[in-house]
């Protein structure tokens, strides 16, 4: 097994059971993988494979779901299109939010800087692209939080309730939320 396939498999064990609750029984089993070949890959341990499973999320979130912002096409388009990526980032609203799992506990302290910066990212981005419909940065800025807020809540719900529905009725009203419209 490669690397890559490990961390894929590592990503449902972490999103599963957290940081705390993840242990190295847990994930050799979840990759197959011995506990040796897991510390051949990630010498450092769980901390390595929990930061390493952050950086590939990151990596993906940016590169898949941020990039249809950055697009040269209309502001309502970029949206609608972040939305789309974000219901695939989590499997329609039944995957567990990787960040808000590796954001409590001890992994608090060990993650919360990539956590943080890839959301500044992600609030970023988005401000820009309502700035550019016109809305004041500030009043922009308030929207992005908000609409996150209502993405990872909506999540929440989603996975509470063993529901999607509030999750998919939050991005498609996304659009409208942000813009105003």
């Amino acid at each position: 097994m490669s690397k890559e396939e490990a961390i894929a498999k590592l990503i449902q064990v972490f999103r599963q059971y957290g940081y705390e609750g993840t242990t190295l029984t847990k994930l050799s089993e979840a990759t197959g993988l011995g506990k040796a070949s897991l510390y051949h890959y990630f010498p450092g341990g769980k901390a390595e494979m929990a930061a390493t499973v952050l950086e590939y999320a990151n990596s993906w979130f940016e590169t898949t779901v941020l990039k249809p912002l950055k697009a040269h096409t209309q502001p309502e388009e970029r949206i609608k299109a972040m939305s789309q990526k974000i219901n695939e980032f989590y499997s329609q609203g039944q995957e567990t939010c990787l960040w808000a799992v590796l954001s409590v506990g001890e992994a608090h302290d060990l993650f919360n800087n990539q956590i943080q910066n890839i959301l500044i990212i992600w609030i970023d981005t988005l401000t820009q692209v309502l700035i550019e419909a016109g809305i004041e940065a500030q009043q922009a800025r308030q929207r992005s939080e908000d609409a996150i807020i209502q993405v990872q809540g909506a999540l929440i719900l989603a996975r509470v309730l063993n529901n999607n529905a509030s999750f998919q009725r939050t991005l498609a009203r996304l659009p409208k939320i942000l813009l105003g419209n």
